[in-house]
């Protein structure tokens, strides 16, 4: 910690405090640069919102008024570097007591971030505030802890209904209903399939988590050090079977909810489920889509599929590679599912054809883990003191505008140590690209949600010819064939469309209506006018995890990171509206694309 570092930002802070207790927005904004961005997790804005330049970051202190200021500002820490000094500190204002980091240029704030960590009136039971968990003396209660846990089970959802009804149990609905358990938050998850983790027993044979072992945890309860660094799949359902036990939480497995709607009114929701045969009517106050980062699959419409006499079927839908040993399989896409598919059907003996249609973003896993990852998911940041909970903040703190500039040096890296690589499969024919901006696999995941591979092993396949390569359009199918627009013809006994998948509001179509999946618009992506992802630029992603246009209807997913950190916000949102706190939502993210 730099003696000047930390002295600068302690003056920085201090005129900031100052420029507060006078009142003066003006004042205040005028500490920031003329490029500067103000990123707020939930804790001044009620919102996940970016104000960007002094102009906007005015306007939203002036907006959300003294009771949302920082104050008790103090500095925990500072650094310099390249000009640049970063700075952590901590703050209360009215509801919340936060966390966040600065990043001062020439004396004035060029990034800034604000965390809400906890509301100041209900703290969770956490450390000193623990439950005892056991009465002592003559005259305590005959129920133990199964008692009074079976008889919860037993009437939750029927006698009491859930304050929050999360539609969605993989490792999303699961961490934010551990979240809402801890801060007291009536929650029930629902989910289709029989048990928790099943989402992830059911994928393909081969599937591994693509992420490291680092980025991954759950809230509360990380994963024991000698976890493997790739999860394979099965392992991870069992951990999300276990921790929804460990955590205590409602879950109802083998539950659809088939329809839903909402009562302004009454500010309530009527949600028909289906529960092992059995039709229920539930009745939460908010709804939460925790049905990951995707709609529902996406699967092309083409001439002669009603003729082919093999198997056809998405991605999300594949048995694994042993079903098709010696046969000739297509794989339509060229992105991460793609790639998986055709390895295993590879190794288990299939003939597999990969179809690209478009040019595909590659990054090997160790060169993404080395040069990415590695400077805050690694064992090597946990030696430096960066906890996955601070790497966290380290990353939110990046405003989505920049952040293509952090991360291109990175994958310009990327590019010069792996050239060897990638010039293997340009011989082979493939299509790379590194993003439209050169800005690599974050960004494109950020956002589209495709266009990528994190290679584990099939782009080497790719190159020796092992797995085959084939461009462009598909014109038709026969009985036996995948014809593309050039007139090649693809011989083939199975097809698998690994083609993606809809926007989340897709799912609000199907169980609420149309009407309300469009009013919410297209969920996911920042409006950066990129490839699939339209303009107008909106700074945060849309609608994921906050609140939108349809009053108590709340999307939440992304990949693991992503559903861990981002949870904490949405349940500190949630548990505020239970305990009938004020939450005036400051810049409520506008509708502009239904899909």
């Amino acid at each position: 910690m730099g003696d000047a570092a930390l002295q600068g930002a302690r003056d920085w802070f201090a005129d900031l405090e100052a420029a507060f207790a006078d009142g003066d927005v003006a004042l205040a904004a005028s500490l920031f640069g003329e490029e500067s961005y103000w990123r707020d997790l939930a804790s001044v804005t009620w919102n996940l919102h970016t104000a960007e330049g002094r102009g906007e970051i005015e306007a939203m202190l002036a907006a959300v008024g003294p009771d949302a200021w920082p104050r008790q500002l103090e500095v925990t820490g500072a650094s310099e570097a390249d000009g640049v000094t970063e700075a952590w500190y901590t703050f209360r204002n009215k509801a919340f007591h936060g966390k966040g980091l600065v990043r001062l240029r020439e004396g004035k704030a060029w990034t800034f971030l604000s965390s809400a960590q906890g509301l100041n009136d209900f703290p969770e039971p956490s450390g000193p505030r623990r439950e005892r968990g056991a009465e002592h003396g003559v005259n305590v209660s005959t129920q133990n802890w199964l008692d009074r846990r079976t008889a919860r089970a037993e009437s939750f959802g029927t006698e009491e209904q859930p304050y929050v009804l999360i539609v969605g149990g993989g490792q999303g609905g699961i961490g934010l209903a551990a979240r809402l358990k801890r801060l007291g938050v009536p929650a029930l998850v629902v989910d289709r399939h029989a048990r928790p983790g099943d989402q992830w027993r059911s994928r393909y044979h081969s599937l591994c988590l693509h992420d490291p072992v680092w980025y991954d945890h759950m809230p509360y309860l990380p994963f024991p050090d000698h976890w493997p660094v790739f999860t394979p799949k099965d392992k991870m359902g069992d951990w999300l079977e276990h921790y929804t036990h460990l955590m205590e939480l409602d879950y109802w497995p083998n539950t659809e909810a088939t329809s839903a709607s909402f009562d302004e009114r009454a500010e309530q929701w009527t949600v028909s489920v289906t529960r092992e045969g059995r039709q229920l009517t539930l009745t939460p106050n908010h709804l939460v889509m925790a049905t990951g980062m995707s709609g529902l699959p996406s699967v092309p419409t083409l001439p002669g599929q009603d003729v082919f006499r093999g198997d056809q079927h998405h991605s999300s839908q594949h048995p694994g590679g042993a079903k098709y040993s010696g046969k000739k399989v297509v794989v339509v896409g060229s992105n991460n599912s793609a790639h998986d598919i055709c390895a295993d059907l590879w190794q288990n003996g299939a003939e597999p054809t990969m179809l690209q249609r478009s040019s595909t973003h590659i990054v090997k896993s160790d060169s993404l883990m080395e040069v990415v990852l590695g400077p805050l998911y690694s064992e090597e940041a946990l030696a430096n003191g960066i906890d996955h909970e601070t790497a966290d903040l380290i990353f939110a703190s990046i405003p989505y505008k920049v952040l293509p500039d952090f991360q291109r040096p990175a994958f310009d890296e990327i590019r010069e140590r792996d050239k060897e690589f990638y010039a293997g499969l340009e011989q082979a024919g493939f299509q790379l690209d590194f993003g439209d901006d050169d800005s690599g696999l974050f960004l494109k995941y950020l956002r589209r949600g495709s266009g990528y591979y994190i290679d584990i092993g099939a782009s080497e396949l790719i190159a020796k010819g092992a797995i085959r390569l084939a461009s462009g359009q598909i014109d038709h199918l026969t009985e036996d064939a995948v014809v593309l627009d050039d007139g090649t013809r693809l011989e083939a006994d199975a097809v698998v469309y690994a083609t993606g998948y809809g926007s989340m509001n897709g799912w609000a179509a199907r169980l609420i209506s149309q009407d309300v999946a469009d009013k919410v618009g297209k969920c996911w992506g920042l409006g950066s006018g990129t490839t699939k992802d339209p303009g107008p630029w909106q700074g945060e992603l849309r609608n994921m995890w906050k609140p939108t246009q349809q009053e108590n209807l709340w999307f939440h997913g992304g990949n693991l990171h992503q559903s861990r950190h981002y949870s904490k916000y949405l349940a500190l949102q949630l548990k505020a509206r239970l305990e009938g706190l004020e939450t005036p939502v400051y810049a409520l993210a506008q509708t502009h694309h239904t899909r």
